[in-house]
């Protein structure tokens, strides 16, 4: 609020424009957040009105657009797009989400400006393969397989993605299995020289990255005790 109130003054103008606080929710677990900003200060219960007239105070409106239905998505075709993928992104049921991926794509086909179409199919792809859900392989495909039949317009698009999506994903497993191993590695080492591993040097080494093992490895003969260990950790 105090950016938008930054940006919005001047020199000659110093009046502060009106904000409606908004916060827009799609997250995996229900909103539990107080309404106001009162009920997040330390302490603003026990103010008495005379000191609370000092303390800033606001209501905001939520909308939590995880419990909105079908019904209640309306407007224009990028906003109803937009709040079926962000109501839905997080289900635990792939099936569900399956389906409102592809009721998105239904909707991607009444953008009668191609370009448009094919911007908002890049970015559902992203903000769909880029979260972590429930989604399998198979069922990934599966969309793939619908976005072609569904808009063929973004068939070019969604094989470079498809592309780009695997060769990224083969690089990914490729790194995991690297670091699984130096991880093995590390612990057998260290185990052989200072026997049982305390938990939290384990715990360390397991969510190192490949750099901070190799560099942990190289050392290894010059350590004197665990204590040496944990700055490298």
């Amino acid at each position: 609020m105090v950016e938008i109130w930054e940006s919005k003054t001047t020199k000659e103008n110093r009046e502060l424009p009106i904000i409606i606080p908004l916060v827009i929710y799609h997250g995996k677990t229900d909103w539990r957040t107080p309404s106001n900003l009162g009920a997040m200060l330390n302490g603003y219960d026990q103010l008495s009105e005379e000191l609370k007239a000092f303390v800033p105070n606001y209501n905001y409106v939520l909308y939590d657009v995880s419990i909105f239905t079908d019904e209640e998505i309306k407007g224009e075709t990028q906003l109803r797009i937009l709040l079926t993928l962000l109501r839905d992104i997080f289900t635990k049921d792939p099936k569900e989400l399956q389906e409102s991926i592809l009721k998105a794509l239904h909707y991607l086909t009444e953008l009668e400006d191609k370009q448009t179409g094919l911007e908002y199919l890049n970015t559902m792809m992203h903000y769909i393969f880029g979260v972590d859900t429930s989604l399998s392989e198979s069922e990934k495909d599966e969309i793939i397989r619908g976005i072609d039949t569904i808009y063929p317009e973004g068939r070019e698009l969604t094989m470079s993605f498809i592309d780009k999506w695997r060769e990224e994903g083969i690089e990914k497993g490729i790194e995991k299995g690297k670091v699984d191993a130096l991880s093995e590695v590390a612990v057998n080492q260290l185990t052989e020289r200072f026997g049982e591993l305390p938990l939290e040097i384990k715990d360390g080494i397991a969510n190192a990255d490949t750099v901070a093992l190799q560099l942990l490895l190289s050392n290894i003969f010059r350590y004197e005790s665990i204590d040496d260990v944990r700055r490298y950790i």
